[in-house]
C-alpha cells in the first residue's frame, strides 16, 4: 500500500511539473500577445500623429512615387524632408526603423536608404493594413539595421499602420514601425522564471512534506488495516447473526442446514428441526412494550440453549421463530425428548420488571431424510408443524405428517380463490330475519356471508372465514360486507317505506384494524343509511383480547349513532364484571344454550341468568338458534325481545327478503315466566 503511494506521488509530481511547464509557455504566450497588443496601440498612436503633422504635406509625393526610378525616389528631396520631420516625432521613443509605403507595396521611405524602391506588396503585414487594420509581429534579430545604426540580438516588433487623416475616409498609405522591445521580452523572460521557480519550490517543499506523512502514516496505515478486517468480520457477524439475541440469523440457518443435510447423507444418521414459536408473544410486546419483548426473547434463548444438547445450533428466524438443528439424533423419539425439555424450560414463569409472565411455545418437528431431502420443503414441513401444534393447543410439540402438507396446500389455493372471489364479486349476502315476541314482525335482518364458488355453489362461511382471518383479507371483505348491508337495508327501507335494522358482524380482525371506525361510517355515509338502523355484532372473547382499547372504540362506534350487540353471549363468563362498563345495547343468547334448555338444567339456568342481568341492565335479548316451538315459548316466558332461527326464517336471499319484511310470524307463549325449571325430558314434554 505504500509503494503504491510513493508511485502515485512520483507520477503526481511529474505531472505537476508539466502542468508548471505548460502553465509557464501560456503565460509568456498571454504576457507576449498583452505586449503585443500596447505596442501595436502605441504605434497607432504614433502613426495617427505623423498623419496629423506630416502626412498631408507628403501625400501626394507618395501617391506620385511609383512613377519614379528607384535611383530617383532615393534622391529625391522629399525623402531628406520626411526624414528630418520624422525625427522629432520619434525622441524619447523606443521606435528604431520607420517604412512609408503607397497603396501598391512600394517602400516610399525608409530610415534603411537601402531599402527605398523595394516592393512589399505580397508582404501579409502590408495587406491587411491596407485593408484598414494595424498587424503587428514580434521577431527575434541577430542583426537589425536601425535609424541609428546596427543592432544586434534584439526584439523587435514591426507594426503596418493603415494612413488615413479620419477613421471613415478610405485608406491612403500603410505607415510601418519598428520597435525595440528587447528590455520588456527580458523582463517578461525574468518573471517567468521567477514564477517557475516559486512554483517548483513549492511544490519540492509539498514533496518532501508528503514524504514525511508517508512515514509519519505508515503506522497508522497497518492499524486501519487491522481496523478495516476488524469492521468486515463485525458486518459479516452483523449479516449472519441477530442483534437481540446474538444467535445466528436466517441466513446462517439457511447455510447451516445445507451443510448439516450433506454431513448427515454422508454419515448415514438423522437430522431433526425444531421449528419453534413463542404463544401469544404479540400480547407481550403490545402490553408491556417492545423493550419488555426482547428481554423476554433473550431469556427464551438462555432457556432454549441449556435445553438442548451442546452440538445443536440455535438460530433465530426473526419475530418470536426459532429453529434448532439436531445432528445424529438417533430418531424422532430422541427429537421429541430434546423438544419437550425446552417446552418445560420456557414454561417457568419470567420476570419482567414489575410482572412476572408465564410464556408457552409451540414445536414443530421435522426429521432427515424421513420427511424430505430437500432443504426448503424440510423447512416448511418443521413450519407446517409447528401450526399444529399451535391447533392442537399450544404448548407442546408436534410432528410433521404428509396430510398436514394437504391442508397447507388446500389453504393456500383457498386462499388464491378467495381473493380472485373478492376481487371479482365472488361473495353474496343472506339475511336471516329476527322477530319480535311481541308483535312478530321482522325487526332486524343479520347479513351473513356466503361464497359463492364456481364449482361447489354456496359455501357456508365456516369454510372459508378462518382462512380470510388468517390471511387478512378478512379485513377488505368486512369492508364490503359493511357497505353492501348498508345499501341493501337502505333499499328495503325505501321500498318499505319503514325502517328495517340491519346487524352485520365485525370479525377479531376487523375490530382491531385501524380503518374500522372510517369503514362503518363511509358505509353509513355512501349508502344513506340513518346510522340507528346499523347493529354492529361483536364476540364476547374479543372484547375481552384488550379491554381499554375494545372500551374505547365501542364508544366511539356509539358516537356513529350504531347499535352494539355482544353475539354468542355467554360462551365466555370474564365479560360478565365489564358488562356494565361497555357500551352494549343487546345480548344475543348462544344458540349452544338455547339448543340444550330442554336436555340441560345448566343450560336453562345461564339463559335465566342472561335474560335477569339484561333485564337489570336495561339491555334487549335475542336467542339465536330457535327451531323449536317449545324453545321459542321458554325464551318469551323469560322477557326475550327478539327470536332468531329456523323456527321463523332461514337466511334469505336479498331478493326474498321484501316479502319477509311483509310477514308477520307467529310467536309461541304459552309458558308462565313463574313456572318452574326441571332438568331432562319433563322440561320438554312440559313445553309440548
Amino acid at each position: 500500500m505504500l509503494n503504491i503511494l510513493r508511485y502515485s506521488q512520483i507520477i503526481a509530481l511529474a505531472v505537476l511539473v508539466a502542468v508548471v511547464a505548460t502553465l509557464s509557455v501560456l503565460y509568456r504566450g498571454l504576457v507576449v500577445e498583452s505586449l503585443v497588443q500596447s505596442e501595436t496601440d502605441a504605434n497607432v498612436a504614433f502613426t495617427k500623429s505623423f498623419a496629423n503633422a506630416i502626412w498631408p504635406r507628403h501625400a501626394s509625393f507618395v501617391r506620385k512615387a511609383r512613377s519614379l526610378s528607384r535611383a530617383e525616389l532615393a534622391a529625391h528631396p522629399e525623402i531628406a524632408a520626411l526624414e528630418r520631420e520624422l525625427r522629432p516625432l520619434v525622441n524619447g521613443l523606443s521606435v528604431v526603423k520607420v517604412k512609408i509605403y503607397d497603396l501598391n507595396g512600394l517602400t516610399v521611405f525608409s530610415t534603411d536608404a537601402r531599402q527605398i524602391g523595394d516592393d512589399k506588396s505580397s508582404n501579409p503585414g502590408f495587406l491587411r493594413a491596407r485593408d484598414g487594420y494595424a498587424a503587428s509581429e514580434i521577431t527575434y534579430r541577430d542583426k537589425f539595421d536601425a535609424w541609428e545604426g546596427e543592432l544586434s540580438e534584439r526584439n523587435i516588433i514591426a507594426t503596418y499602420v493603415p494612413i488615413h487623416m479620419h477613421e471613415a475616409e478610405p485608406v491612403e498609405g500603410v505607415f510601418e514601425v519598428y520597435r525595440d522591445v528587447t528590455d520588456l521580452m527580458a523582463r517578461i523572460q525574468r518573471d517567468q522564471r521567477r514564477i517557475i521557480l516559486g512554483v517548483l519550490g513549492g511544490m519540492a517543499l509539498v514533496w518532501l512534506v508528503v514524504q514525511l506523512l508517508l512515514s509519519h502514516h505508515q503506522r497508522r496505515l497497518a492499524e486501519e488495516e487491522q481496523q478495516r478486517k476488524a469492521q468486515e468480520e463485525w458486518i459479516r457477524h452483523q449479516a449472519y447473526h441477530d442483534p437481540i439475541t446474538a444467535l445466528p440469523n436466517r441466513t446462517a440457518f439457511t447455510s447451516q442446514l445445507g451443510e448439516a443435510m450433506r454431513r448427515a447423507k454422508r454419515a448415514g444418521w438423522h437430522l431433526g428441526i425444531l421449528f419453534l414459536d413463542l404463544d401469544l408473544f404479540k400480547r407481550v410486546n403490545d402490553s408491556l412494550g417492545h423493550d419488555a419483548g426482547d428481554r423476554l426473547l433473550r431469556i427464551a434463548t438462555e432457556r432454549i440453549r441449556k435445553a438442548v444438547r451442546e452440538a445443536d445450533l440455535i438460530f433465530r428466524m426473526g419475530g418470536d421463530e426459532f429453529t434448532v438443528l439436531l445432528e445424529n439424533v438417533r430418531g424422532p423419539e430422541e427429537a421429541g425428548t430434546v423438544a419437550q425439555r425446552v417446552l418445560e424450560a420456557i414454561a417457568e414463569p419470567v420476570r419482567l420488571e414489575p410482572h412476572e409472565i408465564s410464556v408457552t411455545a409451540s414445536i414443530g418437528i421435522a426429521m432427515y431424510p424421513r420427511d424430505d431431502v430437500l432443504e426448503e420443503r424440510l423447512v416448511k414441513s418443521a413450519d407446517t408443524a409447528m401450526y399444529r401444534a399451535k391447533d392442537l393447543g399450544r404448548n407442546r410439540y408436534a410432528f410433521f405428517a404428509p396430510e398436514m402438507n394437504e391442508r397447507v396446500e388446500y389453504q393456500m389455493k383457498t386462499e388464491a380463490a378467495l381473493r380472485q372471489a373478492l376481487k371479482n364479486g365472488g361473495f353474496v349476502l343472506q339475511y336471516q330475519p329476527r322477530v319480535s315476541a311481541v308483535s312478530g314482525a321482522v325487526t332486524c335482518l343479520e347479513a351473513l356471508l356466503r361464497w359463492r364458488h364456481p364449482e361447489l355453489g354456496l359455501v357456508e362461511p365456516a369454510r372459508f372465514v378462518p382462512v380470510l382471518e388468517e390471511t387478512g383479507l378478512i379485513v377488505p371483505v368486512g369492508e364490503w360486507v359493511l357497505a353492501e348491508a348498508c345499501r341493501r337495508a337502505k333499499g328495503w327501507q325505501n321500498a318499505a317505506r319503514a325502517p328495517v335494522r340491519v346487524s352485520v358482524n365485525l370479525s377479531s380482525r376487523q375490530f382491531r384494524s385501524e380503518g374500522v371506525l372510517k369503514a362503518v361510517a363511509s358505509a353509513l355515509r355512501e349508502s344513506g343509511l340513518p346510522a340507528e338502523l346499523l347493529e354492529l355484532e361483536l364476540t364476547e372473547s374479543l372484547l375481552m383480547e384488550n379491554v381499554e382499547y375494545a372500551m374505547d372504540l365501542l364508544h366511539r362506534l356509539k358516537a356513529l349513532g350504531a347499535s352494539i350487540s355482544i353475539d354468542d353471549f355467554g360462551t365466555g363468563y370474564s365479560s360478565l364484571g365489564y358488562l356494565k362498563r361497555f357500551p352494549i345495547d343487546i345480548l344475543k343468547i348462544d344458540r349452544s344454550f338455547v339448543r340444550d334448555i330442554a336436555s340441560s338444567a345448566k343450560d336453562a339456568a345461564i339463559v335465566d341468568a342472561i335474560c335477569a342481568l339484561a333485564r337489570s341492565l336495561d339491555i334487549g335479548v335475542v336467542a339465536e338458534g330457535v327451531e323449536h316451538a317449545w324453545q321459542a315459548e321458554y325464551v318469551c316466558a323469560r322477557h326475550c325481545a327478539e327470536l332468531q332461527g329456523y323456527l321463523f326464517s332461514p337466511p334469505l336471499a336479498a331478493e326474498q327478503v321484501p316479502d319477509a319484511l311483509a310477514l308477520t310470524y307467529t310467536v309461541p307463549r304459552t309458558i308462565s315466566s313463574s313456572a318452574p325449571i326441571h332438568a331432562g325430558a319433563s322440561l320438554r314434554q312440559g313445553m309440548r
